[in-house]
């Protein structure tokens, strides 16, 4: 990769100082979640923000973009002193986030998405919306920024990446002199990725000062002109990214060398344990798949976005409509024609977007670990409190989960923190077949290498996992054999320890 495309060491020399954030503190209950943190973000760079889940990062900018108001602390944009109290405010005087979990209108359409709160209007004296205006100021961003996407198509209707693409246009949308992209491209594909680097570089170009928030190492190397790593709370380093390297990375976010980035593969894979015929979809392109998995396997599932990856697993699990096809478990047949008769079945499933259907954001951590397994905690007609504070406290210890208590609210939690409660969850209800969609979508280098070692030691225990993962790396490390989907159809399957990612991209793009 030149540097010229990676963008790495082409921003100007002697940057004013854009952004500057001084003694920033903000505590929640029982947690003092920033603790005298300052960054400094220069016209023209792309500063790159690392650290652990929990290390942070997402307060620090939400301090920023007035979704928390910090304890103590000073904010100078362009040498001025600012305190937003709402993200409104922040967008009104040129500071932009895309956040990591999308918080979107899906049954409204993409341009109403784009505009909300700011639709233009047919005339200044008519309070009415100007659909034509809109419809024009969509498809102007999207040209600009080269985004394939219908303005009128309704949001519920595409993919995670295609609506993580509109959000970032919305951001580029508001002429912003700092953009925050948080986990930008933990739901791209490696194309979306190749694109969303050339819109940061061309708004680099621009002078604005971008902030890139991203556990992928790769990528910080890459595209960062500066990188501030945080953990704990506190500030730690800020070096140029030049003089970085991905072991110096983790050395500095986790305070100790982390000599590998997966555990040993040790499991035994035993006799069939699940097996799919025929399984076609009723309302996605998902065609005629076939496959057998072991015991004591961890079966991966790699594609490109829209090649039936996630469609596989929610068709077994029951929460996508069946057209036809046959699941059977230990040699006999399962319906699983709804989520509960399938954890009846000893199936479980990690959805891949955390906030739309994954956790209950407005309870704490024991109403989310237990949720799946009540039967467990009655105590004759009522659920007893002290067993399901005992379950959630083996979730939090097993899972090594920072979070102030029990009756913390799981929204308040970082992301990763909430992706090991959810984890929890599903473990509780001692299944036999777990079904994980991008199981460490958004999660830091250390808690990744737990998650790896929990979903090995579960193959260990005689346990099936079906793993899909867009890191083609995380397959070829975890995995033992690997399932190939393409256009909805089963592209091919390979064995993870004699494979490459040559072989994977080629089967990948057989059917699409």
């Amino acid at each position: 990769m030149d540097t010229q495309t990676a963008g790495a060491n082409t921003a100007p020399k002697n940057q004013e100082v854009l952004l500057r954030m001084e003694g920033i503190n903000k505590s929640f209950p029982g947690v003092k979640a920033l603790d005298n943190v300052s960054l400094t973000v220069k016209a023209g760079t792309v500063h790159a923000l690392m650290g652990e889940n929990g290390a942070g990062k997402s307060t620090l900018m939400k301090c920023l973009f007035g979704v928390y108001n910090r304890d103590s602390g000073s904010v100078y944009l362009e040498g001025r002193e600012v305190n937003f109290k709402t993200s409104k405010e922040a967008l009104e005087n040129g500071v932009a986030m895309v956040h990591q979990e999308l918080n979107q209108a899906l049954k409204r359409n993409v341009m109403d998405n784009m505009w909300l709160g700011r639709f233009p209007k047919i005339a200044k004296w008519c309070p009415l919306t100007s659909e034509k205006k809109m419809y024009d100021a969509t498809k102007k961003v999207f040209e600009e920024l080269d985004i394939q996407v219908d303005p009128k198509r309704i949001m519920s209707t595409m993919p995670v990446s295609q609506r993580q693409m509109v959000e970032i246009a919305k951001a580029v949308s508001f002429q912003s002199k700092v953009i925050v992209f948080d986990e930008p491209t933990s739901s791209l594909t490696e194309e979306e990725v190749e694109h969303l680097f050339k819109i940061i570089n061309m708004l680099r170009d621009r002078g604005c000062g971008i902030i890139y928030i991203s556990h992928k190492m790769e990528e910080i190397l890459r595209i960062s002109d500066e990188v501030t790593i945080m953990r704990d709370g506190q500030w730690i380093a800020t070096r140029p990214a030049k003089e970085l390297t991905m072991n110096e990375i983790i050395r500095l976010m986790v305070g100790r060398e982390l000599t590998n980035r997966y555990p040993e593969k040790d499991n035994v894979v035993g006799q069939p344990k699940l097996e799919v015929k025929g399984l076609t979809a009723m309302y996605s392109k998902l065609n005629d798949v076939s496959f057998v998995a072991k015991e004591g396997e961890v079966l991966g599932v790699a594609g490109l976005d829209g090649s039936g990856r996630t469609e596989l697993l929610e068709n077994i699990f029951g929460i996508a409509t069946r057209k036809s096809g046959e699941i059977y478990i230990d040699g006999k047949r399962v319906l699983n024609r709804n989520a509960k008769e399938s954890v009846v079945n000893k199936f479980a499933m990690l959805t891949e977007e955390r906030r739309a259907t994954g956790i209950f954001a407005i309870r704490d951590i024991q109403a989310n670990t237990t949720i799946s397994s009540l039967k467990r905690y009655k105590k004759g007609p009522l659920l007893s409190d002290k067993k399901m504070r005992e379950a959630t406290d083996w979730g939090i210890k097993s899972m090594r989960t920072k979070t102030p208590s029990q009756r913390t609210q799981i929204r308040s939690l970082s992301g990763g923190n909430q992706q090991k409660v959810i984890l929890a969850r599903w473990l509780l209800t001692e299944p036999e077949v777990l079904l994980l969609d991008e199981p460490t979508r958004g999660i830091d280098v250390g808690a990744k290498y737990e998650i790896y070692q929990l979903i090995l030691n579960l193959a260990k225990e005689g346990k099936t996992v079906i793993m899909v993962s867009s890191e083609m790396p995380e397959l070829l490390g975890v995995c033992d054999r690997i399932l190939v989907m393409s256009g909805g159809k089963l592209a091919g399957e390979v064995d993870a320890r004699n494979t490459t990612q040559e072989e994977i991209m080629t089967l990948a793009a057989k059917y699409a």
